[in-house]
């Protein structure tokens, strides 16, 4: 009986916090000081099971000025649907910062690449062949169907050599200079030679993602399934997000996309990008001279394939909508 009573008053009392009180104890966050070797990605997975929380954490907290640092040290609260980390302290002198996102264990932080992925066909760029016609003069072709292709012993071929089937889409133009950067091209499947000739070759399609026709080019065949692991940023790079793998307008997580840097602006496949929005201030109740707002982070992508001046990447995290014309960019650990 007196426990009985013992609750009933321990409730009655409980009853009678005020709300806010009770409210900002639900909220009471765990603080985590920040260790050597803690990244923003790691932070979020361990915390919130999500790893790709961490570019909210990063637009939420202005303090991180360099969203691939964070030092040791520095502490974060851990409520439980979000992080937050403290204003950082002015850093003691000789205090190294942790390493960033890019620059974790590759083994862990790899992205499958499946195959289909297509890229931009730019000015210079020759395919291996053609297929110049096709058995009965079908149009479209499927799964063992027999094509015929410009490939033959004087271009080194042998009966076996295997290779892939592309298609060209339409002409792209750089959203900001209307620059034209090339076609957007489409894998549709795969195809080995049966019987080589010196200039042509007889071939069987092996698989088809799409339908094959005459004027489909050929590249040579590689594994198309693989890894790729992210790569510590060692340069600044910031581009644009030109087109859909698919041609849609929408863009979000596991979709393809094509960026206007490749291998001359020092691309490498495993580049990880912030994808940003720009947000300007509402005229109703400020004028320019507020200056440039912060950028709005909506997403990441990992670059997969480069080309000369353009690049393939998967998009792995969109907290928006993404849209051809969306800036990436990316910050070379400091």
């Amino acid at each position: 009986m007196k426990k009985l009573l013992s609750a009933i008053l321990c409730l009655m009392t409980l009853s009678f916090l005020p709300l806010p009180a009770a409210l900002a104890a639900a909220d009471e966050p765990t603080v985590y000081v920040i260790q050597k070797g803690d990244t923003l990605w790691g932070l979020s997975e361990r915390f919130l099971n999500d790893p790709y929380y961490w570019p909210n954490l990063w637009a939420r907290n202005p303090t991180i000025g360099n969203p691939h640092f964070i030092f040791p040290g520095d502490r974060l609260k851990v409520y439980p649907d979000r992080l937050e980390i403290e204003p950082r302290q002015p850093r003691t002198a000789g205090v190294a910062p942790v390493a960033a996102l890019s620059e974790e264990p590759v083994a862990e932080r790899t992205f499958q690449v499946t195959g289909s992925e297509g890229f931009l066909r730019e000015d210079g760029f020759k395919p291996a062949g053609t297929i110049i016609s096709t058995a009965q003069n079908r149009q479209l072709l499927g799964t063992d169907d027999i094509a015929y292709t410009d490939i033959g012993r004087l271009h080194g071929a042998q009966v076996g050599d295997r290779f892939s089937i592309y298609k060209e889409m339409e002409q792209v133009s750089h959203p900001v200079t209307n620059v034209i950067l090339g076609e957007r091209v489409v894998p549709l499947g795969t195809l080995q030679l049966t019987e080589v000739d010196d200039k042509n070759s007889k071939a069987i399609i092996t698989r088809a993602y799409q339908e094959v026709g005459p004027g489909s080019f050929l590249l040579p065949y590689r594994e198309k399934r693989h890894q790729v692991a992210l790569r510590a940023a060692d340069k600044d790079l910031s581009g644009y997000i030109v087109a859909s793998g698919t041609g849609n307008n929408l863009i979000g997580e596991g979709d393809l996309v094509f960026l206007d840097l490749g291998k001359r602006q020092g691309m490498l496949p495993g580049y990880f990008f912030y994808v940003l929005r720009e947000v300007t201030p509402d005229p109703r109740y400020a004028d320019i001279s507020v200056g440039k707002l912060p950028p709005e982070v909506i997403g990441a992508v990992v670059v997969v394939t480069t080309g000369e001046n353009t690049s393939t990447a998967l998009v792995v995290k969109s907290i928006d909508t993404i849209y051809r014309g969306d800036r990436v960019e990316m910050k070379k650990s400091r």
